[in-house]
């Protein structure tokens, strides 16, 4: 199920990670999802440390994805300030704060997908 690597969305999440980082999220980590599902190539995962944190972050990786030719196509707890999730088909972000981000593990849940150095 090995997919060709896609150079643009692996930049975009590298891109997504390291702005995650230095804006102070923690934990900030990319999986190469192509081995393990169709369904996207990336995951940009990253602990934020406060609701508005977490969507000025999300906001501002919006912004520098489109661009980049990745229109976001969906957004999901955006309001909630427990988990923002920006969806650009080939590279999906999740921005939690620190007690959502155990509960749902993704690393764990992903445990197949490897790490991107970033």
């Amino acid at each position: 199920m090995i997919r060709k690597i896609n150079r643009k969305a692996k930049a975009l999440a590298v891109a997504a990670a390291k702005l995650a980082g230095e804006r102070h999220c923690a934990d900030v980590v990319v999986l190469d999802l192509r081995k393990v599902t169709d369904v996207t190539d990336y995951f940009v995962i990253a602990t934020g440390t406060s609701d508005r944190q977490m969507r000025s972050v999300a906001d501002e990786i919006a912004g520098q994805a489109k661009p980049k030719g990745f229109p976001l196509f969906g957004r999901a707890g955006y309001e909630r300030g427990s988990w923002v999730l920006l969806d650009f088909v080939d590279v999906v972000v999740h921005i939690f704060d620190k007690q959502s981000r155990g509960y749902y593990d993704l690393e764990m849940l992903w445990g197949d997908a490897k790490k991107v150095k970033i």
